[in-house]
């Protein structure tokens, strides 16, 4: 007779060990692009065997990743803003939901360039930028967005941007919790800095009041 009471404890473990794979690689990752899946199982807290019993090789362990990166992304993407939102409030709310996913985000754009290719990364953030660039298109047609860059190039160079600051966090030569990045986005893409200072503040507690209401 199966015992359930011994059973359940092993498949908790497995589920822990994924969960501790996956974000030492999004780490290792991070830090270095070429680092060994031996180096990951080590900084997992595993040894080899377990990483290659949830990952068969690093293919299988970078489409992992990208798949949790993509249902991350998506799940902000979707998010239609209020009628009455204005672009600068959206921008914001984008920047602000990005930020606690931007490790995976990095990290994707880091992986385009030798193991997932940048097909597969770029139909994976796309829902993502083409928000972004859909919230910049209707700024700039209210007038409170720059105009002299076409909304898809003002995106990347924002995006590009984030990253930039994002790099530093987590280089240590800046701390953010996604607020100051809002509110340099919403300059770069033409809002005057003490506007979108009342702006990223004023989403931001909306933001956190909905956290807790939830």
């Amino acid at each position: 007779m199966p015992k359930p009471v011994v059973r359940e404890p092993l498949r908790s473990n497995s589920r822990s060990n994924r969960v501790r794979i996956l974000a030492a690689a999004r780490q290792e990752l991070g830090r270095n692009p070429d680092v060994t899946l031996e180096e990951i199982a080590r900084a997992a807290g595993v040894v080899r065997r377990t990483l290659f019993g949830h990952f068969p090789g690093r293919a299988a362990l970078l489409d992992a990743l990208a798949e949790e990166a993509s249902e991350a992304l998506r799940g902000i993407a979707v998010r239609a803003p209020a009628p009455e939102e204005t672009p600068p409030h959206a921008l914001a709310r984008f920047v602000l939901s990005i930020w606690p996913v931007g490790d995976r985000y990095r990290l994707l754009l880091a992986l385009a360039r030798q193991d997932l290719g940048t097909e597969r990364v770029s139909e994976i953030l796309a829902p993502a930028r083409n928000e972004a660039t859909a919230i910049l298109e209707r700024g700039q047609g209210a007038g409170v967005f720059h105009d002299h860059l076409p909304a898809p190039v003002l995106s990347a160079a924002l995006e590009a941007l984030t990253l930039s600051l994002l790099e530093s966090v987590n280089a240590g030569t800046w701390e953010d919790d996604g607020t100051r990045t809002a509110v340099a986005t919403l300059v770069a893409a033409g809002v005057a800095e003490q506007s979108a200072t009342g702006i990223v503040k004023d989403v931001a507690a909306e933001m956190r009041a909905g956290t807790s209401d939830g």
